[in-house]
């Protein structure tokens, strides 16, 4: 059984579970995986404002307490569909809790799977932009784990991340949380970012963001290659499960 940590955020959460439905191979119901999934975002603080100082509770400490009632419910493996929840100051303390309660949970890292997917299937890529919310820029998730194995990694200036990329996830009237969506001027506010990583020399761009899909389909721009991390992350719970389940 897969477990979804679902409430961070809801869309994402959402994106996720179809995401393993589209990727499962399946000809009725009966043949799609068992998942159990817990949406209660008002539990988990926003991880952005915890990493910049806004917020005092580590979500860390709610993630953990919906992990071990999906484990509690049957879940074998599970994930976290929320980049910036994989920042080390939040992600280690929910693998410490895991251990500390005995739990048997295998609990996937999503930046990690970015990772073993980027050098499997692009072996010719070595310079990765990365489109986030600010709390997964500031605390470098992506360059921790990804620059280890050899990849160069590229950033946006802060001016550009402060102005256009996180108000296009996180504003209240337009951004991609309020919405389930991306409206006009969030995607173009996107697509500013996308071409100016192109121009630096991105080879592929991840989507470093669990709402970020919503906004950019495109597997491909021009020659860019655009890294869907709850897609990897969706087809790694089912390889994880069953194999034999997992499209080609």
């Amino acid at each position: 059984m897969i477990g979804i940590v679902a409430g961070v955020g809801p869309y994402a959460g959402l994106d996720l579970l179809d995401k393993i439905l589209s990727q499962t191979v399946a000809a009725q119901d009966q043949d799609h995986l068992t998942v159990v999934s817990i949406s209660q975002p008002a539990q988990i603080p926003d991880r952005t404002a915890f990493l910049l100082g806004h917020e005092t509770l580590n979500p860390a400490f709610p993630i953990l307490e919906q992990l071990l009632k999906l484990e509690q419910a049957g879940a074998q493996v599970a994930a976290i569909p929320c980049n910036t929840a994989h920042a080390p100051i939040i992600f280690d303390k929910i693998q410490n809790g895991l251990v500390q309660a005995g739990s048997q949970l295998n609990l996937l890292h999503m930046i990690v799977e970015v990772g073993r997917e980027l050098q499997r299937s692009y072996p010719m890529v070595k310079k990765v932009g990365v489109l986030s919310t600010t709390g997964t820029a500031v605390t470098r998730i992506y360059p921790l784990c990804l620059e280890r194995l050899g990849f160069e990694l590229l950033a946006l200036d802060t001016q550009i991340q402060a102005e256009l990329i996180h108000p296009a996830i996180y504003d209240p009237v337009y951004g991609i949380k309020a919405n389930g969506r991306a409206t006009e001027r969030a995607r173009s506010a996107l697509m500013f970012g996308v071409r100016r990583m192109q121009e630096a020399g991105a080879q592929a761009v991840v989507l470093g963001c669990t709402e970020l899909p919503l906004a950019i389909h495109e597997s491909r721009i021009d020659d860019l290659i655009m890294i869907d991390p709850a897609l990897i992350l969706a087809r790694a719970l089912i390889s994880a499960v069953d194999a034999d389940k997992l499209k080609q």
